[in-house]
């Protein structure tokens, strides 16, 4: 048992620790160009995408940033299938953040299928999240 410890150990540390249910996906510039708006060819905005999307702002150092990553993760399980999430690192991603005037993070960009986005500054509850998402994203009245 103890040679079969040190085995167990490792192997579980090569194991991801990401929620496999979990559908925030990192979106590079190039990726937003071809996925959400390309900016370069289009003056007036034009949705690219088949769903409505969520895309998160964001940095690593980023103490607001790191408690609206999860809500995200959780979300974006619970619109499965509805709402396409992604999350840009405005680090990484300078031009992308500089064409969205990104100052401050977290920001997070609401994009409908039909008409014209969303931004908003700072971090807000879960619930006040999912209100946009029912309302503004999907349509749905108010409860």
């Amino acid at each position: 048992m103890r040679r079969l410890l040190p085995l167990l150990l490792i192997v579980l540390a090569a194991l991801p620790l990401t929620r496999a249910n979990a559908e925030v996906t990192y979106i590079t510039t190039e990726q937003f160009q071809k996925k959400v708006f390309n900016y370069k060819n289009d003056t007036a905005w034009n949705y690219l995408g088949k769903r409505p999307c969520v895309i998160d702002f964001y940095t690593t150092w980023c103490g607001p940033c790191k408690r609206l990553a999860p809500i995200m993760e959780t979300l974006s399980e619970k619109y499965k299938g509805k709402v396409v999430f992604y999350k840009a690192d405005t680090e990484q991603e300078r031009e992308l953040a500089y064409v969205f005037q990104i100052a401050s993070i977290p920001q997070v960009l609401y994009v409908p299928k039909n008409g014209k986005p969303m931004l908003l500054k700072g971090l807000y509850p879960q619930e006040n999240i999912e209100q946009i998402i029912d309302e503004f994203l999907l349509g749905k009245k108010a409860k």
